[in-house]
């Protein structure tokens, strides 16, 4: 597979590189939507939504993506040396310049060696720390804010509203027949942007948090889901509507962690700095992978239990993930994704933005080496999610009934077709 083009479409096992997509809709649409359309309906469905579904939303929206390049640590005692770590390992996973994770990676490291010796520049770089973590919370709540106050602001050109393609992008993959599985979401993002779409779509989440005032997260997740029963009925209870599985890998913005106890505060979506709800010291209350300024346990929990619900539902048969504005540049991640992939029922679908400038996705692609079992949508074009709505993704609302119409009038056509001697009357 040829990667040094700007679009690259790859369904079924055949490879296209569109030069001009936008000239394109109309044939390409005849191309994807029915395939994606078909590949949703699988028996398992999961999608992985990276900082790109975070960032695509924003721009829908006019507002500002949070970037997560990070700052540095003040000048602080050795800090060469932490970026120079970070880069190291940035560089180890492909993906490219150091983010703020490997930052805090290397200066949490430094931290723990600082703090086993005594050294006196231990709490200069544990304010350090908590300097930037501050910083960081307080960009994802403004990301947040600038999104929910653009949400429902027309575009200059005629377009659906940021609200419709959210809710759209979300509803392409969560309404399926009662007989498949619940969509399962996976997310790497800190932001509440799949909890506030589930919100504004009426979709009920089912995840690990227990309770009403502080649901608290628990281990034992006994596949629990809801159903009801009909009025009247007697057969066995149906699925309830609207509802998917959800699990947030590397936590996130709401999350505490305090005496043994991991639960979920009232922060609001795009809360103003000053909220009480905004930790003060968030380095002991932020749950932000990896971390590990927290003890040992804290660094095992909660991960294993979400990488393990991660890894039991894709790797499966019958399973098809999708990946949207997520970059390959986790290895915890990947790993998970390549064993899957050993199913040789299950398959793969890639949307993102654009392959450059670090090849991750390509680099992915050739160690797995399982082209029959991906399908590709890369580009500026294809990785634009209002694009995506407005042209690719199935209707799922409105599939069913075109589908019964087609079918209506598939058989009022054969049947005025036919002479009166075929239906039985005098001729």
């Amino acid at each position: 597979m040829h990667w040094n083009h700007d679009h690259i479409l790859h369904l079924g096992g055949e490879t296209a590189t569109p030069t001009d997509p936008a000239n394109e809709t109309a044939a390409l649409r005849k191309r994807i939507e029915p395939w994606l359309s078909a590949v949703f309906q699988a028996e398992h469905l999961s999608l992985l939504l990276g900082n790109g579904f975070t960032t695509g939303i924003a721009n829908c929206a006019g507002g500002t993506p949070v970037s997560m390049a990070g700052t540095g640590f003040g000048g602080c005692p050795n800090e060469d040396k932490v970026e120079a770590h970070a880069a190291d390992m940035a560089k180890a996973t492909g993906r490219g310049d150091a983010n703020i994770e490997d930052r805090l990676t290397a200066a949490s490291s430094l931290l723990s060696g600082l703090k086993i010796l005594g050294h006196t520049d231990a709490p200069a770089w544990r304010a350090a720390i908590e300097s930037v973590l501050s910083g960081f919370i307080k960009d994802v709540l403004a990301t947040e804010k600038t999104i929910l106050d653009g949400m429902d602001t027309p575009r200059p050109t005629a377009g659906p509203l940021a609200r419709e393609i959210l809710i759209s992008f979300l509803m392409s993959f969560a309404s399926r027949s009662a007989s498949r599985e619940r969509l399962h979401i996976f997310t790497t993002n800190y932001d509440r942007l799949v909890e506030k779409a589930c919100d504004l779509a009426g979709m009920r989440i089912v995840d690990r948090f227990v309770g009403a005032v502080e649901p608290e997260f628990r281990s034992s997740r006994l596949r629990v889901d809801m159903h009801y029963t009909a009025p009247g009925g007697r057969a066995e209870p149906r699925h309830l509507e609207g509802v998917v599985h959800f699990t947030k890998l590397h936590g996130s913005l709401d999350w505490r962690y305090e005496q043994r106890r991991l639960f979920r505060t009232g922060l609001p979506f795009g809360a103003d700095q000053t909220h009480p709800a905004v930790p003060s010291n968030p380095s002991q209350s932020v749950i932000i992978y990896p971390n590990s300024v927290k003890d040992v346990e804290t660094g095992s929990y909660p991960y294993a239990d979400l990488f393990r619900d991660f890894s039991s539902a894709i790797c499966q048969p019958n399973n098809v993930l999708v990946t949207y504005g997520y970059g390959f540049g986790d290895d915890h991640v990947n790993r998970i994704i390549a064993d899957m992939l050993t199913i040789p029922s299950t398959h793969l679908v890639i949307m993102a933005w654009g392959i450059k400038p670090h090849e991750r996705i390509s680099n992915f692609v050739a160690q797995v080496g399982r082209p029959q079992q991906l399908t590709l949508l890369i580009g500026e074009h294809f990785g634009d999610i209002r694009q995506l709505v407005e042209h690719y993704l199935p209707k799922p609302a409105i599939d069913p009934l075109t589908i019964r119409m087609s079918e209506l009038l598939e058989r009022r056509g054969t049947i005025a077709a036919r002479t009166p001697e075929d239906l039985g009357g005098a001729s």
